[in-house]
Formats: structure tokens, sequence, C-alpha cells
């Protein structure tokens, strides 16, 4: 059986996948013919795929969070690997795979990573800015040891969201003793909070997002964030209006630097062109680290990165 990562162009092979995303479209024939967008993955990656000719069946089995076995065939399309389903059956107890083999999560435990973040939390000196980060991660309730950070583009696996704000904590850590200037209990903080929100954002299931929930496509993360940040503060008896929390408010709703990527403005605190950055470094580092393990052994380049200008990079070999 072939794993994502050694699916190869040209070849023919068979596996078993779970199917990530599932989207029914036609062709532009006459008359139109449903096809189905598919997205096949396992521990070790995922690939795109099309089921031509889909029929009714076809469109009621094979649905997000299915265990299936494939026959395809692999093929380059715009630089990028797609496959086309030759055959495609739901799994049955006979073939002896089980769910959570296909699931991908964080590479470290996930309690070990919530345990940290709660470490981190407790390190805060500050009283108010403390209460503030304690009342949002228990907001989030046992949905933040699961959540991905994104749909697709870092993260985007069980507890990807906690190994996200560990890997940054790490970072503002290393930053805040080589500039002792920065705040380290508003940083701590706004590493914590500035993604908290995610887990209300998206809908998702073993770290697979099939949608993104009202709040999510009304609200967003960033503002929803910041709402609840006001919200800690009333409910704690905290002045909503201090600089303490106008400062984490801030932090959070700059996080992503420009209007067009989200944030409603931009980083004007130290501590806010930190958390920026400290975020950035760490979401771009983990697509290269992925797309390094999602390439097959015998490949030298990645295929393109969407998040990164959709750019392919070089693995050296030494």
């Amino acid at each position: 059986m072939t794993i994502v990562k050694d699916i190869r162009d040209g070849e023919e092979f068979v596996g078993f996948y779970l199917i990530k995303e599932c989207e029914v479209k036609q062709t532009n024939a006459t008359p139109p013919k449903d096809f189905m967008n598919v997205v096949l993955s396992d521990a070790s990656g995922h690939v795109a795929a099309k089921l031509w000719d889909a029929t009714p069946a076809d469109k009621e089995n094979f649905t997000p969070l299915t265990l299936v076995k494939v026959q395809g065939v692999a093929q380059l399309y715009r630089e990028k690997l797609q496959v086309k389903i030759v055959r495609i059956r739901k799994t049955t107890e006979t073939d002896g795979v089980r769910l959570d083999d296909f699931v991908r999560s964080a590479p470290v435990a996930p309690d070990v990573l919530l345990a940290g973040i709660h470490q981190t939390k407790e390190s805060i000196t500050d009283r108010d800015i403390r209460a503030v980060v304690e009342y949002c991660i228990a907001k989030v309730g046992d949905k933040l040891i699961s959540a991905p950070a994104a749909k697709s583009h870092h993260h985007a696996y069980y507890a990807g969201l906690i190994y996200h704000i560990s890997r940054m904590l790490e970072l503002g850590e290393f930053i805040c003793k080589q500039r002792p200037f920065l705040n380290a209990d508003l940083l701590k903080a706004g590493i914590i909070l500035h993604d908290i929100a995610k887990p209300a954002e998206m809908v998702s299931e073993l770290g697979i997002v099939s949608d993104y929930s009202n709040q999510g496509k009304l609200i967003g993360h960033i503002s929803q964030a910041s709402l609840w940040i006001a919200e800690a503060a009333i409910k704690l008896g905290i002045d909503p209006d201090s600089e303490r929390m106008m400062a984490l408010q801030h932090l959070v709703l700059s996080h992503h630097n420009l209007g067009e990527w989200g944030s409603p403005v931009q980083p004007q605190l130290a501590e806010a062109v930190a958390l920026h950055y400290i975020d950035s470094l760490d979401a771009k580092l983990q697509m290269v680290e992925d797309a390094f393990g999602a390439t097959a052994d015998h490949e030298a380049w990645t295929a393109p990165i969407r998040g990164l200008e959709n750019k392919a990079f070089l693995r050296l070999p030494f």
C-alpha cells in the first residue's frame, strides 16, 4: 500500500486514505457531468484527487472523515501532484485500518503542550493580564487541545494550534532575553491569546476543518479574541479601558500586520511588532518543515508552497 508521501508522478498506486475534503463540481460539457474534488490524506501528508463521472452513490458515500481504499494514477497539474481516482470504496473491518492511523497530529503530545502553556500563563506576574489569559483559555475549554491552527496553510492538524502557540512561546522567551526592554508579561499573553478564538472560528473534527463557523465568517478570530479580552475584563472587575487591556487588544488586533491580511490596525507597540514577526516566523518555517516531511525521499524539491509565494524549496542533501 502506498502512503501519500510516496505517490509519484506518472505511477499507478493503491492505498488506504482519509478523505480530508470533498466537493462536488460540474464539467463544462453539454450536458454537464458531476465530478468530485477530493483531498486524500494520511499521517504522511495529503494530495488533491479527482473522481470523474461521480454517481449519486459516490456523492453520498464519499464525505469528509471517511476512510477509503483508492486505486489511482498520479500526474502533475500546474506543477502540483494530482490523483485521478480509478477505483474507490469505503474501507471495511477486514481491511484492518483505523481512523487514528490516518489523523495527523502535532509531533509533541497535546497534554504536554497544554501543560507548558499553563505553566507560561502562571509565570505572568501581572495579575490582571494573567487573569484575562486564564479566562480566555477556560472559555475555549477542551477544544484548545485538539484544534488546528488553520484550515490548510500551517499547523493544519490535530493539536496544531497549541503546538503553534508553544513554539511561539519558545521564540518569545528568547527574544525577551535578547531585548529586555520588551514587556515579557504582555508578549507571553499576546502569544497565547493571538489565535485563542481559532477553535470558535473553524468547525473541525480530529484536526480537520470542514467549514468556518458563523462566528468565523461574520466576525473572525482576531475580532473575536479582542471581544473576549473585553468580556474577561468586565467579568473580572478590571477596567476594560485600562492601558493593560488596550495593549492586549492591540496585540491581538494587529498581529496579522496588514488590513489585507485581516488586521484592522498595524502594530504600534514594541511587543506587537515582536508578536507579528514571531507568529510569521513560526508559521512560515512550519510550512517549509511540513513540505519537507511530505516530500518523497527521492525528491530534492518540495511542491510549491501556497503560503510562501507559491515557491518550491530545495532540501539540501547535507
